[in-house]
């Protein structure tokens, strides 16, 4: 079965970037979300892993669309250009990585990210910054 992506980002140059990342990987982009709104629509496709951009079209995210995919069982990875401003302590949020991210950098965190969903010991990436002591020791 093929991981499903989503991409909660509104900058769609770099949302268009990954995306084709995800796909010459061989993982199935479930969609682009541009704000709150979006996210919850698409998070109704089941993803596997979401990549969360913190500022979007409507404003900054916090941590409710990272609570929200993560409560769904959807591995949330935060990716943004102010890591220091990403939301610890959500629960199921595996942590996040600073924009800007090269392909190599998107293959990591993606088999990262599926590797914990199917609850494997894998090693966060280089330039990932796990939530918990718990990731990092994994």
């Amino acid at each position: 079965m093929t991981a499903r992506i989503l991409i909660v980002e509104d900058e769609m140059m770099v949302a268009m970037e990954m995306e084709g990342v995800i796909e010459d990987l061989g993982f199935e982009p479930i969609g682009i979300a541009a704000d709150r709104r979006q996210a919850r629509e698409l998070a109704e496709l089941d993803p596997d892993v979401a990549l969360i951009d913190l500022n979007l079209r409507d404003g900054m995210t916090d941590s409710d669309i990272g609570r929200e995919l993560a409560a769904r069982g959807i591995q949330v990875v935060f990716v943004t250009a102010n890591p220091r401003s990403a939301p610890h302590g959500i629960p199921g949020a595996l942590g996040v990585v600073e924009k800007p991210v090269n392909d190599g950098t998107i293959a990591s965190v993606i088999a990262f990210a599926i590797g914990r969903r199917e609850g494997r010991n894998v090693m966060p990436p280089l330039g990932f910054v796990p939530f918990s002591g718990d990731v990092a020791a994994r």
